[in-house]
């Protein structure tokens, strides 16, 4: 029964994980694609570079890092209305 359950919760996990890298992926191209005066902050939202203490990537860090992204471009379309998506 024990068993079951890690399997279980790896299952959720993996679903989780990916469910997350959609969504990065998904406000990533949002902002490329309509956005890329924002492009330069991909690269510089340091919540994704592992650290000595925690060098895997977790599903905190996903979280993190695509709440980041979509507060970036919330705020971003707030205070400059481009186009309709």
């Amino acid at each position: 029964m024990k068993n079951h359950i890690i399997v279980k919760a790896k299952g959720n996990h993996e679903h989780l994980e990916k469910e997350l890298n959609a969504k990065i992926l998904e406000v990533t191209m949002k902002i490329k694609d309509h956005y890329p005066e924002l492009s330069k902050y991909l690269d510089e939202i340091p919540i994704t570079i592992p650290s000595e203490k925690d060098p895997e990537i977790t599903l905190n860090h996903l979280k993190e890092y695509y709440e980041s992204l979509s507060s970036i471009l919330k705020k971003y379309k707030l205070e400059y209305p481009k186009i309709e998506e």
